[in-house]
């Protein structure tokens, strides 16, 4: 009689697993994938910005253009006689002004608001497979010097200084609306991370890691999404053999790796030792296990979070549309005039400190300046003093870490974060004449589903850590204030304004 011979089958991988290793087995193509990129980020940030402004009237798509020229925004003839009004046509829109529309609303409204939505859903695979930044970052670091990073660049609190000092510049040079500004920055960035990598690391991204403006925001949101790279540290320390090191580009321990806060998702580690692989989780698994264990949030990472994506963000949001602002504005020129100060009010600043376009009747003062950075330091005082004051009376009295209770307002933070983003995608929308009357339904759907979804998850952190039931309930009204405090900041911005 033989012997039963059994064929042994090794566990076929799930889905999410095998996609893991292909982007690990196919890190070429990652490559051109991401230096195609760089190409289209370098046609939307630098080619406009050296092309000229386009008219207040001018229009991606719509409208019928037959206007012969423009003078001072008045249609004219071709002979620049101007035109009576009922034979004045729509203005003419000119190639290189639509090239200059399109790069706004594909960066603007289409770009970034998506680019927050990847990183709720996916994790930070924007980071590690499209960032055209942290691509030429790493390229430079590879054929770099390669000195050693200093402890001053290590410093945690340059992505919420980076993040602030970035949106409020921005809002100062207009960066939403000119190319130049957009230019300025964006490219400003690029640069210097080009010369971080050159000059830090081999290889790696120690830009994207310490000092990207945005870095913060996606370590903050990557903790709500429904796929990361999964550690068996059992299946590592069982492994059979000695292996080479992963090449984590953003410097991670990967064998310790128990947040998807840090890590890019680029695939590279997939399948290491047998004890990588892409996996699906619960959303909330890493906000409810916050403050286990050595998963505790930085300090500053909670501030970035309660002063900076719901303070500072908010504000710059809001200052364009808010009625406070104007009422601000008014009386303090008023005073000014009555004063005999005058300075405040010229508009001769550079366009690089403070917006300055006359041919677009868009010049700032000194005074709009001021009031800017003043209006959004206030919303972020107001604000973010109110949720910290919120998450702390909660905090003290469940008797938890207020910064793991913090990390439960993120779904409402990157809600309102994409919400305040599409404002430019709705105002393109707007301008060519796209039916709009489903938008405050749908901005009232997402920022419900906001609240619902930190609602939840603070109650749970609460009640499950809380040491008796009683503390439990009296905690709520704190966690109460700090959702309604942010909720009404959007309220006001989408429907009573």
């Amino acid at each position: 009689m033989h012997a039963a011979v059994i064929a042994f089958h090794p566990r076929r991988k799930p889905r999410l697993a095998r996609l893991g290793d292909w982007m690990a087995a196919h890190r070429q193509a990652i490559l051109a994938v991401q230096w195609a990129i760089v190409l289209f980020y370098a046609f939307l940030v630098v080619l406009p910005a050296f092309l000229p402004h386009p008219h207040p009237e001018a229009r991606l798509f719509s409208g019928d253009f037959g206007a012969s020229s423009f003078v001072d925004g008045e249609a004219c003839a071709p002979d620049g006689t101007p035109l009576p009004p009922q034979d004045k046509a729509p203005y003419a829109a000119q190639w290189h002004e639509r090239l200059v529309l399109l790069a706004q609303y594909l960066f603007w409204g289409v770009w970034w608001p998506f680019v927050i939505l990847s990183i709720l859903f996916m994790g930070r695979v924007w980071c590690g497979v499209l960032c055209p930044e942290g691509a030429l970052a790493e390229f430079a670091s590879r054929h770099g010097r390669g000195k050693a990073i200093p402890k001053w660049l290590r410093w945690s609190g340059w992505p919420f200084l980076a993040f602030v000092l970035t949106t409020l510049y921005g809002q100062l040079v207009s960066v939403y609306e000119y190319p130049q500004a957009a230019l300025l920055i964006l490219g400003g960035s690029t640069v210097a991370a080009v010369a971080v990598g050159w000059m830090y690391g081999r290889g790696k991204r120690v830009w994207c890691r310490y000092l990207c403006p945005v870095s913060g925001v996606f370590s903050l949101l990557a903790r709500i999404a429904p796929v990361h790279f999964r550690i068996d540290r059992a299946a590592w320390d069982a492994h059979p053999g000695r292996t080479a090191a992963v090449d984590c580009a953003p410097l991670l321990d990967v064998k310790h790796m128990t947040s998807a806060a840090q890590c890019h998702a680029c695939g590279r580690c997939s399948g290491h030792r047998d004890a990588v692989e892409l996996s699906a989780r619960s959303p909330n698994a890493e906000i409810l296990s916050a403050g286990l264990g050595n998963t505790a949030p930085r300090t500053s990472e909670a501030l970035l979070l309660v002063f900076g994506m719901l303070g500072v963000a908010i504000g710059a949001f809001q200052w364009t549309v808010s009625p406070w602002f104007v009422a601000l504005r008014q009386g303090a020129a008023e005073w000014l005039v009555e004063h005999d100060l005058f300075w405040p009010l010229e508009s001769n600043a550079p366009w690089w400190l403070l917006t300055h376009y006359p041919e677009a009747n868009d010049v700032f003062t000194w005074l709009d300046g001021a009031l800017i950075l003043a209006y959004i330091g206030g919303v972020a005082l107001v604000l973010g003093g109110a949720v910290l004051a919120g998450l702390t009376f909660a905090a003290r009295i469940a008797k938890i870490d207020w910064r793991a209770l913090a990390l439960s307002l993120i779904p409402l933070a990157g809600i309102g974060l994409f919400l305040g983003l599409s404002m430019m995608t709705a105002t393109h929308l707007r301008a060519e004449g796209a039916p709009l009357g489903w938008l405050p339904i749908a901005r009232g759907a997402l920022l419900a589903v906001g609240l619902t979804w930190s609602g939840w998850l603070g109650m749970r952190l609460i009640f499950d850590r809380a040491p008796n039931l009683q503390r439990a309930v009296l905690a709520l009204p704190g966690l109460g204030l700090a959702l309604s405090v942010a909720a009404a900041a959007w309220i006001l911005v989408f429907w009573l304004w």
